[in-house]
């Protein structure tokens, strides 16, 4: 999520205030690839990983992961970015600073509602996931949606119900927390744009 969300609020701005067709045409590419089920883009990775000998390591799921929800942060931040008045970067710039440092000191606090929304949806999508993850990973240090899936499936057959409830709630509640946590922050970003005058 870091990650996606550092190149994604970069991208997102640069592609927001460029002037150039290219912006257009990338970003309807991403959002091509996007539409794509993960699914098939991790099938073409496969023979690498294990060419490469890289595959059941944490590092190259999240590699894989942030390749897949790259596309969406930046969509969003590319929206949220489109919002702001470009004459805040150009006021910034007029009393001395630059480029970069009126993005941090100017944009990224207008626009921190719609960094910490996107921010919570590439979290989910991550945390969430379960094709990708029982592909890439082994059972040795997969992540907490394959692990408790495939737990899930040893309940049904012991009838260890309080086990599977325990199971349930584990996956939920840091979901629960973080969502209460960002409550106004979310409501504000997705509201964000709404309206206008």
């Amino acid at each position: 999520m870091t990650i996606s969300l550092t190149l994604g609020t970069l991208g997102g701005y640069a592609l927001a205030r460029s002037t150039y067709r290219y912006a257009f045409w990338f970003l309807l590419t991403a959002l091509i690839f996007r539409a794509m089920p993960p699914i098939t883009l991790v099938s073409g990775y496969l023979p690498v990983f294990f060419e490469w000998n890289i595959w059941g390591y944490l590092p190259t799921a999240i590699i894989v992961l942030v390749a897949i929800n790259q596309l969406f942060t930046l969509w969003m931040l590319h929206s949220f970015s489109r919002n702001i008045p470009q004459d805040l970067d150009e006021s910034a710039m007029v009393h001395g600073c630059t480029r970069f440092q009126a993005f941090r000191h100017v944009i990224i606090p207008v626009m921190w509602p719609g960094v910490i929304t996107t921010g919570l949806f590439s979290f989910l999508l991550a945390y969430n996931d379960f094709a990708v993850t029982a592909m890439i990973l082994d059972k040795q240090n997969q992540t907490m949606m394959p692990k408790i899936a495939s737990f899930l499936g040893t309940t049904q057959i012991k009838g260890n119900v309080t086990f599977a409830v325990a199971a349930v709630v584990s996956t939920t509640a840091p979901l629960f927390l973080l969502m209460m946590f960002f409550q106004r922050q979310i409501v504000s970003g997705l509201t964000a744009g709404a309206v206008k005058g």
